[in-house]
């Protein structure tokens, strides 16, 4: 018997919900900070409703075990098998810098200032400390696992640029300082950029960006595969009254 469902359909709802969610965020909010977490809150959910269980979906602060603390970040994928929270308390939720996947700031419209504002934000998180220890397994152990870069992006609704995806938005996400690169973005009501091997980024049209953006960042989440193992007991250093925090290189 032929099925009726449309594979096809099912995408393209996925992404109307996700576009109609957002133009009601801005139509509705007429402060931007409110506008700004009702915007937050749609892409949160959709992550946190079709990522696999392995990962966790939140609003963080990053901390690394030298104490130093990234900027707050509007949307932390960090590990959820292996990796401790640091703290938690009345939804405010600080994590290991070894438990983070990849990082986005979502708002409304993306602009010279938002990328700018991103690119900061994504800087406060890859210059952290990452332990990686000696996994051991039933043959022996296996070396430290070589830290995987973290991804970093943008989430929004719509661009102040005409076109949105073009040569000024590729000018604006251009850098040379690797910790502040973006990664991956989505402009719900236009299409997607990913930033490629060699540097370039690559501008994709999409009349569901929504889900293409999904797909790409599951695509290069399974690529990182898992996080490192991380040294807890240099976390557990600061609960001695005599511990001496390193001296901060910066």
């Amino acid at each position: 018997m032929r099925s009726n469902w449309s594979l096809s359909q099912l995408l393209e709802d996925l992404h109307r919900d996700i576009e109609q969610q957002l133009e009601i965020a801005r139509r509705s909010f007429a402060h931007p900070s409110v506008k700004g977490d009702a915007s937050e809150a749609v892409w949160l959910t959709l992550l946190q409703n079709y990522l696999s269980a392995r990962y966790d979906v939140i609003q963080a602060h990053v901390v690394d075990s030298k104490g130093n603390f990234s900027d707050q970040i509007d949307i932390v994928v960090r590990d959820k098998q292996y990796s401790p929270f640091i703290f938690y308390f009345r939804d405010q939720e600080i994590v290991p810098a070894e438990s983070v996947y990849a990082v986005f700031e979502a708002k409304q419209t993306v602009n010279a200032d938002l990328i700018d504002y991103a690119e900061t934000k994504a800087e406060s998180v890859r210059k952290l400390h990452r332990t990686s220890l000696p996994i051991p397994h039933a043959g022996g152990t296996y070396p430290p696992k070589p830290l995987s870069p973290i991804l970093a992006g943008i989430l929004s609704f719509q661009s102040e640029w005409s076109p949105a995806l073009g040569d000024t938005l590729i000018s604006h996400l251009t850098t040379d300082d690797s910790n502040r690169q973006l990664d991956l973005g989505c402009i719900a009501a236009h299409g997607i950029f990913s930033r490629q091997t060699d540097g370039s980024y690559q501008l994709t049209p999409e009349s569901k960006p929504a889900t293409a953006f999904l797909f790409e960042l599951i695509a290069r989440l399974q690529i990182q595969a898992t996080v490192p193992m991380i040294d807890v007991k240099a976390y557990a250093e600061w609960l001695s009254p005599d511990f001496q925090a390193p001296a901060d290189p910066t």
